[in-house]
């Protein structure tokens, strides 16, 4: 009798036993992986520090000197973007080889936001010139703001008071007329050289720093020079020089007497486009701030007027529709260069 009651016992703490066991098993599973509750909070913590995006400065690589017209862009953009983000946007500038110098410092950062670039066409010639050895592709596009078509001048007291005059002389005398650029490869000289290939004429390019060609063509070095309208403009003003064409889709609303090269029968347009642009795998939230930022920059009255006045036109494309523009010109400015002998990838 005894042994049964002690059976008894056993077998009813048994299965008290499994019954406790169940239960905790039920309890730790709560429908989650072990460690699933963990990647969850760092989840929301990282967005919840995207959205609150940004918590300080913001600092923006500019690939051209202090006083360039793309300087003077960058800082206006930084000014009014600053104020709706809440935070300041520093400029600095980082010069040299062609843009790779700046490229190179902003793809070392860290893909937070807190490192944009002003960028440009720079990012396709920088890399097929083989200054640097990544492309546009180690790069996400916030967005495009502004477009600048390149101008051909000429000294106001020079024979020609026509584009199709030029280019008629220059097709007379092949290699007659130097024409200055802002240095071998960059983005007027490829616009000299689509010239050529559209009308047959042929120039003598001669490559300068930024801002030497315009100062060469005064003193009589050169006959012409390809630059951008900014950096150009104080000569136009002064009546120093004659602008004869700008290879823009429509006229400068600061040079309205000055005609577009479609207008004159040659079927030339290209225009260097400036943008923000920040290190490949941004956190998107950040993206669509900036983003949302940028867009803000192209409607406002002030930054309309500023570039206007530097002979830039308001062109505005989200992130992703930037990004493939990005790459339809790489295309293209890759065939200018390996025709002039620039491309070396």
């Amino acid at each position: 009798m005894g042994n049964w009651r002690l059976k008894g016992i056993a077998l009813g703490l048994a299965a008290l036993l499994v019954m406790l066991a169940l239960s905790l098993v039920g309890c730790g599973s709560g429908g989650k992986q072990p460690g699933e509750g963990a990647q969850g909070s760092g989840d929301s913590q990282g967005n919840k520090a995207a959205v609150e995006f940004p918590t300080k400065p913001v600092e923006m690589t500019v690939l051209f000197g202090a006083g360039s017209g793309a300087d003077l862009l960058a800082r206006k953009v930084a000014e009014i973007a600053g104020k709706d983000l809440g935070q300041p946007i520093s400029v600095v500038n980082r010069t040299g080889a062609g843009g790779a110098t700046g490229y190179t410092y902003v793809k070392g950062q860290k893909a937070d936001g807190y490192a944009i670039i002003w960028n440009s066409n720079s990012i396709n010639t920088a890399y097929h010139a083989g200054n640097m050895n990544f492309d546009y592709k180690t790069f996400s596009g916030i967005a495009e703001l502004t477009t600048e078509p390149v101008s051909i001048a000429v000294k106001a007291d020079a024979p020609w008071k026509d584009i199709n005059e030029f280019v008629e002389y220059a097709k007379k005398n092949p290699g007659k007329i130097r024409i200055g650029n802002s240095g071998k490869g960059s983005f007027t000289h490829l616009a000299a050289v689509a010239l050529e290939n559209k009308t047959g004429a042929k120039f003598t390019h001669v490559p300068f720093g930024q801002g030497l060609a315009v100062s060469s063509l005064l003193g009589g070095q050169i006959e012409a020079s390809s630059q951008l309208p900014a950096e150009i403009m104080s000569q136009v003003k002064a009546g120093q020089v004659r602008i004869l064409a700008v290879t823009g889709e429509q006229r400068l609303k600061t040079l309205p007497d000055v005609p577009t090269f479609k207008e004159k029968g040659i079927d030339l347009t290209l225009s260097l486009w400036r943008g923000i642009a920040v290190p490949a795998g941004t956190p998107e939230p950040v993206i669509n701030k900036l983003e949302a930022a940028m867009k803000k920059v192209t409607e406002n009255d002030e930054f309309k007027k500023f570039a206007a006045d530097m002979g830039a036109n308001i062109e505005y494309r989200g992130a992703k529709d930037f990004d493939k523009f990005i790459a339809q010109q790489d295309q293209e400015l890759a065939s200018l260069m390996e025709q002039i002998g620039m491309k070396k990838q």
